[in-house]
């Protein structure tokens, strides 16, 4: 897990994400997104939003990482769900967080 945590910042550093809920959206609906990573205790209603997004529009989905975890991996408070925009960082974030 820590290798994927350190790759999101590495993202984050390149610009190659997305972690506000409004631009997560925006980014999932325009298809700019390649890799929502949702935390495992997400609420019910936000995940059920993100979930239901990503299927209609087709974006793979990882979840296994917590929402301190991924605050701190990019350096903020506490993160529902990132949205990777680079389709090598995605790959490599869905190989090592599942």
């Amino acid at each position: 897990m820590n290798k994927s945590l350190a790759l999101l910042g590495l993202a984050k550093r390149a610009g190659k994400l997305s972690f506000h809920e409004e631009d997560n959206l925006r980014a999932i609906r325009t298809g700019r997104a390649r890799l929502l990573i949702l935390a495992e205790d997400a609420g019910e209603s936000t995940a059920k939003k993100y979930l239901d997004k990503s299927t209609y529009y087709q974006v793979p989905v990882a979840r296994g990482v917590s929402r301190e975890n991924l605050g701190a991996a990019l350096g903020s408070p506490p993160r529902t769900a990132v949205v990777v925009l680079d389709e090598g960082f995605a790959k490599k974030m869905a190989e090592l967080i599942t």
